[in-house]
């Protein structure tokens, strides 16, 4: 039978408190764990550290609730899930009591550290059925996070129960999918403090979270739970984070797709720092398009985050179907490692062979980026991982995973003197390594060299998990963004993974190219030619409505986007032009609007929104149209056309070109124009 006993949790982070010998004094009198999500100065259930009492984690059922059946085979990839609600065919409570129990299904997996209640999950479900999907980007889609990741509603542990404490306030990241009407499931298992690849330095009573495909197999870590929570549909998409590896080695293991993005892109305000300098928030998804959705979402700056970087910068995607060639580039084979898998290697020759399908493929040297992957663990950068929970490590430093403690034991002998050698040191390699990525696409690698059973990393848990990280460990230190995507399997039907990765700020480029690959491997599954049949990024729009594209005032949120919603339309998703079309800011009297002009010499990629208008009242819309703007055909990224707004050429003298900010929105964030 489990056990409890009752406590109440502190709401300040232990490593952000000065002065640690009288912090420990207190902090071991309120020991705190929260198992369920409850309001401060409220007592906290707390299971034993008892592996078995965690079963109760999983077993609060509301009294007199039953699960609609009819929704068990029920799709939770976002863009399937959006669309059963804007066709009001599912409700968002049916949808979390869904998802609770798949969650009771997979409690052997240990996915889970902490889990919002039933009852709080259907008090947010019905405040959102009283809202309207179509105004919400994310309505009713469960999420879940990483344990290090704040929300105000949960206990933060980092996978150590002595550190745990209630945040007063949620990440920012969190906030900003929330607002949109996603639905926080719970927080999810990891390494501890974020140190680790392999999903095994999770202590009791959180366990070794399992992965997804193969139980006796690591799930890939540090963020295990929230990838095999995506693997498993349980949720929709996760939050990680990824400071070596940690968002794109458990997306390889786990058969998902996981974004480290360009450092400072999404808010780490509100995130146990592993290295602060170097950490990212990452996403794990079903595919680059949902990545791409969700991205777009989370990149609003966060004016508290001292390593934001500006999202005005940001490449946008000029992935289309008449782009020239694709250059990719890979390592060359002396510097390709598996350590001992062939298959490993057989699959890697696999996905190049694709890759030369829609683009050229050249060898690289390889090591500028092997020497900076040295500098995470072996440079003064282990020392910055110390830093950020120094007083809890100070303090307690018997509650550290032994496998962690001694990770962080080589901190303490690092010196001002190593810390600016490595500094020198690695602004010698980013130079190298931007000569390299000069003329290429992205370079192109095995997300992990192999994978590893849970027992052969618990009988050698250091070597293993730094072999794991041979085409990782060097990505933040480099400044780079990478996508992690599916490219097959092994004989025992556990995933192979490859790694894009390019200069930070080509996200959204990036994530095009392999929107692309998934496109063409999907269509070759169904026997058709990836160029007449690309893979639609969103789902089919239903027969009585037509689909407009808006690139300005109207989209979410502006001023004129009334004009949308009052006739009914409803949003069907983000997407981006081909690279051949400028934005102009227009003279007209308010609200301020943007101009579309088709050029396919000096054109660029430009962010619009689809919406779903229903066809009894599109005479009704375009009566609204007045010149210089005007319907037309505009080419999207991935090939397809849609109508949309577009500017007659006339006013463009008198107008100014705002092209390079990739988007209306982007101008009005960066504060040069007063309206919208």
């Amino acid at each position: 039978m489990a056990r409890y006993r009752i406590r109440k949790t502190s709401s300040q982070p232990f490593h952000e408190r000065g002065g640690h010998h009288q912090d420990a004094a207190e902090f071991h009198r309120t020991r705190r764990h929260n198992w369920f999500g409850v309001p401060w100065e409220t007592p906290v259930i707390e299971a034993s550290h008892d592996p078995s009492s965690r079963a109760a984690l999983y077993s609060l059922k509301p009294q007199g609730i039953a699960l609609n059946s009819s929704i068990n085979l029920l799709s939770l990839d976002l863009f399937s899930l959006r669309k059963v609600y804007l066709d009001q065919t599912v409700t968002v409570s049916d949808v979390i009591l869904e998802v609770l129990e798949r969650a009771g299904n997979f409690k052997d997996h240990n996915i889970w550290i902490s889990l919002q209640t039933p009852e709080t999950l259907l008090a947010e479900a019905k405040k959102l059925e009283q809202q309207d999907p179509r105004q919400l980007p994310l309505y009713g889609i469960p999420f879940a996070v990483k344990d290090n990741i704040d929300f105000a509603g949960l206990p933060t542990t980092a996978a150590c129960p002595d550190f745990s404490y209630l945040p007063a306030q949620t990440a920012f990241a969190v906030q900003l999918l929330i607002d949109a009407g996603a639905v926080l499931i719970g927080k999810t298992n990891m390494d501890q403090f974020a140190t680790g690849l392999t999903g095994t330095r999770s202590p009791p009573p959180y366990g070794i979270c399992k992965n997804a495909l193969n139980p006796d197999f690591i799930s890939g870590g540090s963020s295990s739970g929230s990838a095999v929570a995506v693997a498993l549909k349980i949720v929709s998409f996760s939050l990680g984070t990824d400071t070596a590896g940690s968002g794109r080695v458990p997306a390889s293991f786990n058969n998902i797709t996981g974004l480290k993005p360009t450092r400072g892109l999404i808010s780490c305000n509100g995130v146990v720092p592993a290295c602060k300098s170097l950490d990212c928030v990452s996403i794990f998804s079903s595919s680059a398009a949902e990545t791409a959705y969700l991205l777009d979402i989370l990149v609003p700056l966060d004016p508290n985050d001292s390593y934001a970087c500006d999202v005005r910068l940001l490449e946008p995607s000029q992935h289309s179907s008449k782009e020239l060639k694709l250059r990719f580039g890979v390592p060359k084979p002396e510097q390709l490692n598996f350590f001992g898998d062939e298959q490993g290697a057989g699959l890697f020759k696999q996905a190049i062979a694709t890759l030369k399908s829609i683009g050229d493929v050249v060898e690289i040297d390889f090591q500028p980026f092997l020497d900076a992957a040295v500098l995470l663990y072996g440079g003064p950068w282990i020392a910055e991982r110390y830093a950020g929970i120094r007083h809890f490590i100070e303090a307690r430093p018997e509650q550290l995973h032994p496998v962690v403690r001694q990770v962080l034991s080589s901190a303490q002998d690092k010196s001002a003197i190593d810390a600016f050698d490595g500094l020198h040191r690695l602004q010698h390699l980013k130079h190298q390594a931007r000569s390299v990525l000069s003329g290429l696409s992205c370079i192109v690698t095995p997300t992990a060299p192999r994978i590893y059973r849970i027992d052969e990393v618990l009988a050698d848990p250091v070597n293993l998990n730094s072999n794991l990280g041979y085409y990782t460990n060097f990505m933040n230190l480099l400044d780079l963004c990478a996508v992690a995507m599916p490219s097959g399997f092994y004989a025992n039907g556990l995933p192979f993974g490859i790694t894009l990765f390019g200069a930070a700020l080509s996200d959204s480029r990036l994530l095009g190219i392999v929107n692309d690959i998934e496109s063409r491997r999907r269509t070759a599954l169904k026997g058709t030619e990836p160029d007449d049949d690309k893979l639609k990024i969103t789902p089919m729009s239903s027969t009585g409505y037509r689909r407009i594209a808006v690139c300005g005032a109207h989209m979410h949120g502006l001023p004129l986007n009334r004009q949308l919603l009052e006739l009914g339309a409803r949003f069907y998703a983000t997407a981006r032009t081909s690279a051949n079309y400028r934005l102009y800011a227009l003279a007209l009297a308010p609200p301020e609007r943007p101009g579309l002009i088709r050029d396919e010499v000096q054109g660029k990629s430009i962010a619009m929104e689809l919406w779903e208008l229903p066809k009894t009242h599109w005479s009704d819309f375009i009566g609204h149209i007045n010149s210089p703007l005007c319907l037309g055909s505009i080419e999207l990224e991935d090939g397809q056309w849609e109508y949309g707004f577009l500017c007659e050429n006339y006013p463009i003298i008198k107008s100014f070109e705002i092209t390079g900010f990739g988007g209306w929105r982007n101008y009005l964030q960066a504060g040069t124009a007063g309206g919208g």
